[in-house]
């Protein structure tokens, strides 16, 4: 084969494994990661008669005597609460942790809470103690908690431009697959019976020890080891390994203007991370922050999780059989799911902006339709419960569309190096506060409105597609450079960044074409630059 024919083979060949290390890399940090949320948060449904029982039994084998259903409802109250409660403490430890262990290496610490819950549940039975499963609850939220900041921060920094959205949409994917799985799981058939409840809740076990086995064989985030560690050639040795053994000099040119907006920093050094609180005394990130702080709260109070807490009553109330509704229920998982599925494809061909604001807006509608029918349905109106059981699975589509994932990529997007684990910590805590609030309120809420229960769900989806329209510029496929000018001149100042080249590294189905530019030099010891028989210029790694 002629010199010019290897090259061509060469070229063909590099996408392949580009994508390859990219897929297996999101792949085995989301199975341990967001996936774990999504199955967490779903497989605490099935057993929820089977806890209350031990909770009575245990009790009236201690102290002789039968708790009362409010103490009984209380106790499960605070099982469920441990979860939003350990989630809020693992958002906290998930900004310092990133930085100080890496992206990497924290979601492998991370399992470590995941792994003393499995042992602590499964002990509860011996031990004869319900307070055990409040605690196991507890170190999974703290699990759920650090996962759900780092794993997108972790995406967003190793995916090329022109597929941020999509790599970091996964996250969303990986959480709904983890809530359809877990469903699946929770059957009476599998692990949803009384003898294997225990079982059940340390089955999340498994996950982090595929994790344990698979990541350490993938590279860390390239942005993480040259912006926090300054350690270009761990970076170049990176970036080469997620792009195909090939690093993209306009890409690596980015970075380095990144290095610089974050710092002045001199040679070999490091930009100090930024806390949550230099966040909120920054200025010039004002209308960064409070977009991301309305998308994260509106992601947990908009009522997604109180629909599926309503879909029993509703699929009830349709004439479902009581044994048949675990079944439908699936359902709504996997509604989730097929949304972000299609979400996450059509991402970068819509954009984030009109994905969420769109989502919050269907989701507008929905509940409207929603009251109506639980109104006209207590008044007996036929047909109505089937309307009902329409717009829970509409409700759960529009949310899959686009808050459930744009939320999460948004930090990663919208901050530099130095500031984006602070601001990861805000969102999270925001997240996990409001889900602990709707956790807590919504029962009362159910009581007090009736069927119009909703209506408060209606004003923050309302509220968060005003202000999120107002406040959030489209982010597809631009530099970190180009959406600070866009926040800027709402912030009322006017910066002339200069841009390099615009660098595309694929189009449909390459990662590794990109845009000739003769200027770029970044010949290190370690690397060599060579041209492709397009006139493309790629540098290796040795």
């Amino acid at each position: 084969m002629s010199s010019t024919g290897k090259k061509e083979a060469e070229e063909r060949s590099n996408p392949a494994g580009s994508a390859r290390t990219l897929s297996l890399t999101v792949c085995s940090a989301a199975i341990g990661g967001t996936f774990q949320y999504g199955y967490n948060i779903s497989i605490i449904n099935a057993p929820t008669i089977y806890i209350q029982n031990f909770i009575n039994d245990t009790y009236m084998e201690r102290w002789k005597t039968v708790l009362d259903t409010p103490q009984v409802t209380l106790v499960w109250t605070l099982i469920v609460s441990a979860f939003s409660l350990g989630g809020l403490l693992g958002a906290l430890l998930a900004g310092p942790m990133a930085v100080r262990f890496g992206r990497k290496a924290s979601l492998l610490l991370n399992n470590s809470f995941l792994l003393v819950g499995a042992v602590v549940v499964l002990t509860c039975k011996v031990a004869k103690s319900f307070e055990m499963i409040i605690l196991a609850r507890f170190l999974v939220g703290i699990n759920s908690g650090v996962s759900m900041n780092i794993q997108p921060m972790y995406f967003g920094e190793s995916a090329p431009k022109h597929l941020r959205g999509a790599v970091a949409f996964s996250s969303a994917v990986f959480t709904a697959f983890g809530i359809f799985f877990g469903q699946v799981v929770g059957l009476t058939e599998l692990l949803g019976s009384e003898p294997l409840w225990p079982y059940l809740l340390a089955s999340n076990a498994l996950p982090a020890l595929i994790q344990l086995a698979t990541l350490p064989w993938f590279p860390e985030s390239p942005r993480y080891l040259l912006i926090d560690r300054g350690d270009r050639e761990a970076c170049v040795h990176a970036l080469g390994r997620l792009r195909g053994g090939q690093v993209p000099p306009l890409e690596m040119e980015e970075m380095l203007q990144e290095q610089q907006m974050s710092a002045a920093l001199k040679s070999g050094s490091s930009a100090p991370a930024k806390t949550p609180w230099s966040l909120f005394k920054d200025r010039d990130l004002r209308f960064q922050l409070r977009t991301v702080m309305t998308a994260s709260s509106a992601m947990m109070l908009c009522g997604n999780d109180s629909i599926y807490f309503y879909a029993s009553y509703i699929f009830m109330e349709a004439g479902i059989p009581p044994e048949k509704i675990q079944y439908i229920t699936i359902g709504t998982g996997a509604s989730e799911f097929t949304a972000s599925i299609l979400s996450n494809l059509m991402i970068e061909w819509v954009g984030r902006r009109y994905l969420l604001i769109g989502g919050y807006n269907l989701m507008a509608c929905w509940t409207v339709v929603f009251t109506i029918a639980l109104t006209l349905q207590s008044q007996g109106v036929a047909g109505m419960a089937y309307l009902s059981m329409a717009c829970v699975f509409a409700y759960i589509l529009s949310f899959g569309l686009g808050p459930a994932g744009v939320t999460g990529i948004l930090p990663a997007e919208i901050f530099d190096q130095t500031a984006r684990p602070a601001a990861y910590m805000v969102a999270g805590s925001l997240m996990w506060i409001s889900l602990f609030l709707v956790g807590m309120l919504f029962p009362f809420i159910v009581n007090g409105l009736g069927n119009y229960c909703f209506l408060p769900f209606l004003v923050v989806c309302l509220v968060s597609a005003v202000v999120l329209g107002l406040t959030l510029p489209e982010t597809k496929g631009k530099t970190l450079a180009q959406i600070t000018a866009e926040f800027d001149r709402k912030n009322g100042r006017v910066m002339q960044v200069e841009e390099p080249e615009q660098y595309q590294l694929g189009k449909a189905s390459s990662f590794t074409t990109l845009t000739d530019n003769p200027e770029s030099d970044h010949k290190t010891d370690h690397k060599t630059s060579r041209k492709s028989t397009n006139g493309t210029e790629v540098l290796g790694y040795i």
